[in-house]
């Protein structure tokens, strides 16, 4: 009855023409030409989804995909136009300094998505599942795939290797209703395996068997496959023989995208530690560990000759009246000491606030 008056009301008030459909559109949270009340649906000038990469790979246009792990990151990432955001378990090198990707848990891939996300609008967001969280059993790989989805606010799962269980599970997860990219050639969370980071498909076995497994990926449902560390004429016939996009990572340049990793295309990490473990295939497209050293470097030489922080940052005021009542009330409470540090520092900051030739502000 309530509704109903409030329509009557409504209706008998508008000058214009006016209808109960339109009415009750307005009254609805449903968007329009929806059948149920789920999520709003993305806007396809703003959030890439794995329709865009399907059209670009028709159009033979490449895309890109670059690492994340944090806030930061992903705003620049964002900012940038990058179509495809991996939270990689590669954060177990370049984040948390261990010399693989074994080490880290799905609890701190997690919290690196959760970041991630609040950053990264655009892109679509991948999250790697990492090792030891999807080998043992199908139910498994749904469970940690599911995680992080639902706890890590991701769009979709990468996950490595093309052993027969690791297959099923690909598929297992994608007849959950979950997006799963797959990775081929070089797997580092097989290198116990493999004997170390070393290239694949550079005998005529391994690169045939770099071409069937990303094959054998494509048909458990995969929309996408990584293709790390393989010859270009192996990369070029997987990507030939496979109707989904493959993104490479040196790889050569017949992919249908490419992907590095942040820190290693911005020469963010200066430190011998990651000397070692930055690949030779990547480009450096900047030099920011030499910006981040020199300011550091910079910013202590400051501290310590006292430069930092000077007037200019020093930004907030107390008037003179406020600073002898601060200094009375010190000398109360038997804080002497206390009020000739504070008399001290209203001097000097009122002597080089006049060197400067400004006048006291009272914030």
């Amino acid at each position: 009855m309530l509704v109903a008056r409030t329509l009557k009301k409504s209706l008998s008030s508008v000058s214009k023409p006016f209808s109960l459909h339109t009415h009750l559109k307005w009254l609805s949270n449903v968007p329009e030409n929806t059948v149920y009340g789920g999520p709003k649906p993305q806007n396809p000038n703003q959030r890439v989804t794995l329709t865009h990469l399907r059209q670009k790979h028709r159009r033979g246009e490449p895309f890109t995909m670059v690492t994340a792990y944090d806030y930061p990151s992903a705003v620049h990432l964002d900012l940038a136009g990058i179509d495809v955001c991996l939270v990689g378990d590669s954060a177990s090198m370049v984040v948390h300094g261990h010399d693989t990707t074994l080490p880290i848990s799905l609890e701190e891939m997690l919290v690196h998505c959760r970041a991630v996300a609040r950053g990264a609008k655009r892109p679509l967001l991948v999250g790697d599942l990492p090792f030891g969280t999807y080998e043992s059993s199908s139910n498994q790989a749904v469970d940690a795939a599911v995680r992080i989805l639902k706890e890590g606010a991701m769009d979709a799962i990468k996950l490595e290797g093309g052993s027969p269980s690791r297959i099923t599970a690909a598929k297992a997860i994608v007849e959950a209703g979950i997006a799963v990219m797959g990775h081929v050639g070089l797997t580092p969370q097989a290198i116990s395996v493999l004997g170390g980071f070393r290239p694949q498909g550079k005998n005529i076995a391994s690169a045939v068997k770099v071409v069937e497994t990303a094959m054998a990926l494509q048909e458990a449902g995969c929309f996408a496959v990584v293709l790390e560390c393989v010859p270009a004429p192996v990369a070029a016939a997987a990507t030939s023989a496979l109707r989904i996009p493959t993104i490479g990572i040196g790889a050569g340049p017949f992919c249908s995208g490419q992907v590095l990793v942040y820190h290693d295309l911005l020469g963010m990490m200066q430190h011998p530690h990651h000397a070692k473990v930055t690949p030779k295939f990547c480009k450096r497209y900047g030099q920011v560990g030499e910006v981040i050293n020199k300011a550091l470097l910079e910013y202590k030489e400051e501290v310590t000759n006292g430069s930092f922080p000077g007037p200019a940052h020093s930004p907030y005021k107390i008037c003179s009246a406020e600073v002898d009542g601060f200094l009375n009330e010190l000398q109360k409470l038997g804080l002497d000491k206390a009020a000739s540090a504070a008399a001290e520092a209203a001097e000097k900051i009122e002597t080089s606030k006049s060197l400067e030739g400004k006048s006291p502000i009272s914030d």
